[in-house]
């Protein structure tokens, strides 16, 4: 059941593998207007997830005034890169066709994600932003840099060059899901591998940020943070919510999501406060 005030419309097919390519919308109740639209990538380290995992949190964004869609892709080992990026690719495509139909502003779009759902994020916007990188990686982007307003990156991962020698078992689990999922054991070395690194591909161009990871999450010193400062190095408008090594209780990988915590309901309210600064024309 949607969240009181908000209505929900689900499992639209936008591709043309079924339920992988499918997607739910999500609106304040009794709209009519088109939305700022906040469309979200799941997570799930490329290899499993849905998008009914983010749909309780993207139900809350839509009752601050937002159109919120959750995607499907398929997920690996049933296909490998490039095949989920270019899903989502048509998915955009698809929303902005479509947008009269549920209540979507298509000039004002916001790309978000978590874990392995922020790096389709940060790629998908690499694309919209980055021609070179798009000719390079062989897809034509369906948004135009003027749609994308803006990106939502939760506990992501941007340069998977450091992956081979990430520690512990969390480190061990990444480099199985991305051997599953660009289909070779030495994937470190192919292009893809090189592509999905969008730290190195994002320019001044690339939309206005919002970053974020937990203080006990092995992403954040090695991927979330150097993204948010690469990004303000080239003069991207970042807004980084970080934590104290100290802090406590300790903020795991999708700390966001755990709305039990003070910390991820903050993280929560500096993302409406964060979606609010781009309602203005």
């Amino acid at each position: 059941m949607p969240k009181s005030g908000v209505d929900a419309q689900r499992d639209i097919v936008y591709g043309d593998a079924g339920a992988d390519t499918s997607l739910d919308v999500f609106t304040p109740s009794g709209t009519t207007e088109p939305l700022t639209t906040v469309v979200w990538i799941h997570g799930g380290a490329w290899i499993s997830g849905d998008k009914r995992d983010v749909d309780p949190y993207l139900q809350i964004i839509a009752s601050h005034g937002y159109t919120t869609v959750g995607l499907n892709y398929t997920i690996s080992p049933e296909t490998t890169y490039p095949t989920a990026l270019k899903q989502l690719n048509t998915a955009l495509g698809f929303l902005v066709e479509h947008a009269a139909e549920y209540n979507i502003d298509p000039q004002r779009i916001v790309l978000a994600g978590d874990s392995a759902g922020a790096q389709y994020t940060s790629q998908l916007a690499a694309l919209v932003t980055n021609p070179a990188y798009a000719k390079r990686v062989g897809v034509t982007p369906t948004l135009t840099s003027e749609q994308l307003r803006a990106v939502i990156l939760n506990c992501g991962i941007y340069d998977v060059r450091g992956i081979p020698d990430a520690p512990g078992i969390g480190g061990w689990g990444f480099r199985i899901a991305l051997w599953s999922y660009l289909g070779e054991k030495d994937w470190s070395k192919t292009a893809a591998g090189r592509d999905m690194s969008t730290i190195e591909d994002v320019t001044g161009d690339f939309p206005t940020t919002w970053i974020s990871g937990g203080n006990d999450d092995p992403l954040t010193a090695g991927q979330s943070k150097p993204m948010a400062a690469k990004l303000q190095a080239l003069g991207v408008d970042v807004t980084s919510v970080f934590y104290p090594a100290d802090e406590n209780p300790p903020l795991q990988h999708e700390y966001q999501f755990h709305l039990k915590d003070a910390a991820a309901r903050s993280a929560l309210d500096s993302t409406i406060a964060f979606l609010g600064t781009l309602s203005a024309p």
